[in-house]
């Protein structure tokens, strides 16, 4: 028999100084994006650093960042729901949000870097059944829609608690966002469980084999590119995207059940989800290793010439210092003993040391490649973002924080229910 659990639903950022400065910060970042998305709009590709040598620069790395973080975060979610591991369910509505706002800053990000922005239906009005760009479009709207009836199922009772509990406006939001689904029985609760289930088990292959992989896939296929011409890319995509999505989870989830009321941090999560992270994190290293060698083997130049343009040349700071520093070294110290995976805070510098060290990583996956002439006689490129570039981009990573501190604060993302399962 499930019991009614009445702990208050109480939620926010508890400190009001945190609170205004972290919202009035967040707000100043976003007024300074909307000026320089303006300028961009009004000055097109002219404003940006982007050339006809290098045609893909900051905006495109910063997109598979966030794709590989949303998905790498919805893995994590299904853990629970899939996989069994009830300890983690604990997390499972923040890595959903997480994923949701993440995916909605990627697509920002390609879309800020059309030449033409108002053509970004095209890919539904004009289908190409042949380009593996408008499977990966049109995979992205599915993939949103996994999503987002992920969240609806894994709170749909608590939101119904909210509204006869709360008021105000997180009444109102969680009024609305049952859908008229107000039934707490055990037979309903079940039923959501069930079709959380169901809408993980086909999201996982999706976000694996078309977002994930049909991401490495639009790098892979460019013959002329050694570096993104392998078949082991798609797979390094997948592997440090669930590096990527773990660390965000565990530093989102450390952040707020520190920073917001309700229950404190439990550290066997903690240690739980920096253990994921350790061994992904290997993984990883393992993979890039791997794919380094063959490179290095081959002798073809332009494929050993990237690689040495990485670790030796213009691009060897982003290498060593981003993605083995904070993308490997860093994390795997940190989480290489139990006593120190239990310490929440040593285990948020883990997880941002990864969520940067692996803008890094997407950096060094993107720009190298297209420096290098692929041809004799051939100019070399040269790109650094422009001020827009940056401007935009911070614009993007603030609306982003931005609606995941509201939907934090107003949705219940810590379970309320007692002992229903």
């Amino acid at each position: 028999m499930a019991t009614t659990d009445r702990r208050p639903v109480t939620s926010g950022i508890e400190n009001r100084t945190i609170r205004i400065v972290w919202y009035a910060l967040l707000v100043g970042v976003l007024i300074a994006g909307a000026y320089a998305t303006y300028l961009r709009v009004v000055g097109g590709i002219a404003t940006t650093n982007l050339t006809s040598i290098t045609p893909w620069g900051a905006w495109v790395a910063f997109y598979i960042y966030f794709v590989g973080l949303s998905a790498g975060a919805f893995l994590l979610s299904t853990l629970s729901s899939v996989f069994g591991m009830e300890r983690l369910r604990a997390i499972q509505r923040e890595a959903l949000l997480a994923a949701i706002v993440a995916m909605v800053a990627a697509l920002l990000f390609i879309w800020i870097d059309l030449g033409r922005m108002e053509r970004l239906f095209n890919p539904f009005l004009h289908r190409q059944i042949t380009s593996p760009l408008s499977w990966e479009v049109h995979a992205y709207v599915i993939y949103m829609g996994i999503l987002l009836a992920g969240l609806y199922f894994s709170m749909r009772a608590d939101l119904v608690r909210v509204a006869e509990r709360a008021s105000g406006i997180r009444a109102v939001v969680a009024r609305v966002f049952t859908l008229g689904r107000t039934d707490l029985s055990e037979a309903a609760i079940a039923a959501d469980r069930v079709w959380q289930k169901r809408v993980s088990i086909v999201g996982i292959p999706l976000a694996v084999c078309l977002v994930l992989g049909g991401e490495g896939v639009l790098f892979a296929v460019a013959k002329a590119r050694p570096y993104w011409n392998s078949g082991l890319f798609p797979v390094i995509f997948v592997v440090s995207a669930i590096v990527a999505g773990t660390a965000l989870v565990l530093t989102v989830y450390v952040l707020r059940r520190t920073l917001f009321a309700g229950p404190p941090v439990d550290v066997d999560i903690v240690d739980r989800l920096a253990q994921i992270l350790l061994a992904f994190v290997l993984v990883d290293v393992a993979f890039t290793a791997i794919d380094a060698l063959i490179a290095l083997t081959t002798l073809e130049q332009l494929h050993v010439g990237t690689w040495l343009l990485l670790a030796t040349g213009d691009m060897a700071w982003s290498f060593w210092v981003f993605m083995v520093g904070l993308g490997w070294v860093v994390p795997a110290i940190l989480t290489s003993r139990r006593t120190w995976r239990r310490r929440p805070w040593l285990m948020v510098i883990a997880g941002l040391s990864v969520v940067v060290g692996i803008v890094g990583v997407r950096f060094n996956i993107v720009v190298p490649p297209l420096v290098l002439p692929v041809m004799e006689l051939l100019p070399q490129g040269e790109y650094f973002p422009s001020l827009v570039e940056w401007g935009t981009s911070a614009g993007i990573i603030a609306f982003g924080l931005l609606v995941y501190t509201i939907g934090a604060e107003l949705l219940p993302l810590t379970p309320l229910e007692g002992d229903s399962k």
